[in-house]
């Protein structure tokens, strides 16, 4: 099919919006349905207000990033959550939602406000669309959809494999039925331990070490990059999305490498949630050298600690977290007192125990890691795809 043959068009002659009705706070934990908010996050619901198949944008942003997602059957919205559907017979839904994926970032520019950014309907009638038959339209958002749906069954894979070694973990050293359990137990300043295990403190199981301060003029394009508070998602694990370039100085215990374990340090005080939130490092865009920042810590095992795997499911713990948190001072960001974080009481098992976790959950995490790794290869194509595919530079 010749480009020539596709129109241009405004949005809204080919879409049609309305919003949701629901506050943010609506979210029910484990709800059947989902929920959508202005949040990259989709939450849960009990109840639908929309059944069909539509893309949701969201209508504002504090810096202005939209939140853009497609769904198809029974979901809720929040009233600043646009939900635009199309003229079946004109316009693939799936076809616009990955047009908007290209214009992201325009959105971004011509939004109103401030301190929050805000799409308004005038605004949104008024995007312009390359319109292709719809037959092509169709095409087009099949191959970037197959791409889209590896990416989220590689997701998926890794969350049930991540459940499957924290329930390892939990069964092991919280529930105590490890591999050889005899049930002999003791007291400790923690409780009841299986015999043989002791309480210690973190510094005993690990070298904590803090990260480089950086001026804002050192962050340049660069061979090496900063690991950064952005580089640790909400509740733990690695943002590959924190990187930042960097030409400053650096000592060579700031390193990072894939496979390296750090905690976030830092936090704005109304989240809160990421202090002490932990992660294993990758490194999908192969830099020479990553740094940590000065919002991270890094943690380098002793030999009693078998690996930065094993250790990263003991800082799991929501203990770990919570004396992160008491041990943090600021008004408007939290700076976790690292002095102290060494002197977090933690249960030590016998070393035999640790080396079996360790080899239980190595195989795990290097699944995982492979996953990312093909994920990260997965979206670099998407993203080349995408204009040349919604422009005609590529015929399908």
């Amino acid at each position: 099919m010749s480009f020539s043959e596709w129109v241009n068009c405004n949005l809204g002659e080919i879409a049609s919006f309305k919003t949701g009705k629901l506050n943010s706070n609506a979210a029910e934990t484990n709800g059947i349905y989902p929920f959508f908010t202005c949040s990259p996050e989709t939450f849960s619901i009990n109840s639908f207000a929309f059944d069909c198949e539509a893309v949701i944008l969201a209508g504002n942003n504090a810096n202005g990033v939209f939140s853009l997602k497609y769904h198809n059957g029974k979901f809720n919205a929040y009233q600043r959550t646009y939900v635009i559907t199309t003229k079946p017979l004109i316009a693939d839904v799936k076809f616009i939602y990955y047009q908007l994926d290209l214009q992201l970032n325009r959105l971004k520019n011509v939004s109103h406000g401030t301190a929050t950014k805000y799409l308004t309907l005038p605004l949104l009638n008024e995007i312009k669309i390359i319109l292709p038959p719809l037959p092509t339209q169709r095409r087009i958002a099949e191959i970037l959809s197959a791409l889209d749906d590896k990416i989220e069954l590689n997701r998926q894979t890794n969350a049930t494999l991540e459940a499957i070694a924290q329930a390892i973990f939990k069964e092991w050293f919280v529930d105590f039925n490890f591999p050889g359990a005899t049930g002999e137990m003791v007291e400790s300043e923690l409780g009841m331990i299986p015999k043989g295990w002791r309480v210690g403190k973190l510094g005993d199981v690990c070298k904590l070490i803090k990260g480089v301060s950086y001026k804002s003029s050192e962050l340049q394009h660069s061979d090496s990059a900063l690991v950064t508070l952005k580089s640790i998602n909400r509740g733990g694990g690695f943002n590959n999305g924190g990187f930042k370039e960097y030409l400053g100085t650096f000592k060579t215990s700031q390193c990072l490498k894939e496979g390296d374990l750090i905690f976030a340090q830092t936090d704005i005080t109304q989240n809160a949630d990421v202090v002490g939130s932990p992660a294993i490092v990758e490194n999908p865009f192969n830099y020479k050298n990553l740094v940590a920042s000065l919002d991270i810590v890094k943690c380098e095992p002793t030999n009693e600690m078998p690996s930065s795997g094993t250790l990263y499911y003991f800082l799991q713990r929501q203990e770990f977290k919570d004396y992160c948190l008491s041990q943090t001072n600021g008004s408007t960001v939290l700076h976790l007192r690292s002095s102290e974080v060494p002197n977090y009481l933690m249960i030590i098992p016998y070393s035999s125990i640790l080396r079996e976790f360790n080899s239980t959950i190595t195989p795990i995490r290097q699944i995982i890691l492979e996953n990312n790794r093909q994920n990260q290869i997965l979206r670099e194509i998407r993203d080349e795809l995408l204009p040349k595919l919604m422009n005609g530079e590529i015929e399908v």
